[in-house]
C-alpha cells in the first residue's frame, strides 16, 4: 500500500472516530457526564488510595481502560477524538498499526481494577477505534478496597463509593441495628465520616455531666432521637427539601447543622433551629434559583452551537 492510500486510510479512519464522539456527545446531551472520559485525579480524590504499587509490564485488556490523568477533556468515555487538534498524532499511530510497526508500551494507573492512562492515549484511542483487546502497559497500582466497574460513569462511580461507604458505617458502629433506621443516605462521598464525628462530640458533651461514661450504642441513640431527628422535622417543616431535589434529607441534615455552627461562631447562640433553617431556606433557596436559571440558559446555548456544529461537520 502506497504513502497517499495510506494517508487516506488513516484519515478516513480518524474522520469515523472523531464523528462517533460527535455522535456520543449529543446522544448525551441531557447527561453529558456519560460521555465524558474519567480523570484520574477525581477518582483519586473519590477512592483516597492508601499506597502506590509499581506492578512493571503487563498486558492489559483495552476494554478495562477508563480514564486519563491529563488528557480526558480530548477524549470521550470511549476514547474517542473530541477534537481537530488531535488529528495528526491519532493518524502517525494509525498508519504504525496499519503497517503493524510496534510501539513504546503505554504508561497506566490502576485504581479500583480498572486503568487510567498516565501517558499514550492517543494509543489507546487508535487501539479501542481498531478493536483491539490487549495493550502492552507498564503499570502503578493505588490500593483501594473498592472495586470499580469499567463503563460506569463517575456519577455511577461516585454512587458506589457512597455505598460502600454506607456498607462500613453501618456495619462499623451498628448504627442500623441499635436505631432500627437504615435510611441514613447522601448523595456525596464522605459524609458517613461526618455523621461518625457528630455523635462522637454528642457522646463527648454527654459524658460531660456523668460519672461513668455512656456506651457508643447509646450515645448513638441519644444523638439519632435528640439531634437527628429533629433537624429533619425542622427540615420538613419549612419545605426545604423542594428546592434540593437531588437531594436527600441526611445531606440537608449536614449542610444545616454546619449552617447553624456558623452561625454561632459568628453572632452566639442565640438561634434557634427554626430560626436556622428559617434563614437557611432564604440565602440558599434563592442561590439555587440563580445557579439553576444560568444552567439552564447555558443548556440552550450548548444545545444550539451543537445543532450548528453538527450541521458543519457533516
Amino acid at each position: 500500500m502506497n504513502d497517499s492510500m495510506l494517508s487516506s486510510e488513516t484519515e478516513e479512519d480518524f474522520s469515523k472516530a472523531r464523528h462517533k464522539a460527535l455522535f456520543n456527545e449529543v446522544q448525551h446531551f441531557l447527561n453529558p457526564d456519560e460521555a465524558t472520559l474519567i480523570s484520574f485525579s477525581d477518582i483519586k480524590k473519590l477512592l483516597k488510595p492508601d499506597n502506590e504499587v509499581y506492578k512493571g509490564m503487563m498486558v492489559i485488556p483495552v476494554k478495562l481502560i477508563v480514564g486519563s490523568e491529563g488528557r480526558y477533556q480530548d477524549f470521550d468515555n470511549r476514547f474517542f477524538p473530541k477534537s481537530m487538534h488531535l488529528k495528526t498524532r491519532w493518524e502517525h499511530i494509525d498508519m504504525a498499526h496499519i503497517n503493524d510497526i510496534a510501539l513504546p508500551p503505554i504508561s497506566l494507573y490502576e485504581l479500583g481494577g480498572v486503568y487510567f492512562v498516565r501517558d499514550g492515549n492517543h494509543r489507546v484511542s487508535v487501539a479501542k477505534a481498531k478493536g483491539v483487546e490487549f495493550i502492552d502497559a507498564e503499570v502503578v497500582s493505588l490500593q483501594s478496597e473498592i472495586k470499580l466497574h469499567p463503563g460506569d460513569s463517575l456519577k455511577k462511580m461516585t454512587k458506589q463509593v457512597i455505598e460502600y461507604e454506607k456498607r462500613v458505617f453501618y456495619g462499623e458502629t451498628g448504627f442500623g441495628d441499635v436505631t432500627d433506621f437504615w435510611w441514613l443516605d447522601f448523595s456525596v462521598p464522605g459524609q458517613y465520616d461526618v455523621i461518625y464525628n457528630h455523635i462522637l462530640t454528642h457522646k463527648y458533651y454527654i459524658n460531660m455531666n456523668k460519672t461513668e461514661e455512656i456506651g457508643m450504642d447509646k450515645a448513638i441513640m441519644s444523638w439519632f432521637l435528640t439531634v437527628y431527628i429533629p433537624t429533619i422535622k425542622v427540615i420538613e417543616k419549612h419545605n426545604i427539601m423542594k428546592y434540593f431535589k437531588n437531594r436527600t434529607k441526611s445531606d440537608l441534615y449536614v449542610w444545616v447543622i454546619k449552617y447553624w455552627d456558623e452561625i454561632k461562631q459568628k453572632f452566639g447562640t442565640d438561634f434557634s433551629l427554626d430560626d436556622i433553617a428559617d434563614d437557611f431556606l432564604k440565602q440558599f433557596s434563592t442561590k439555587f434559583k440563580i445557579k439553576f436559571f444560568r444552567k439552564l440558559k447555558g443548556m440552550i446555548f450548548k444545545k444550539k452551537y451543537q445543532k450548528n456544529s453538527t450541521k458543519s461537520e457533516i
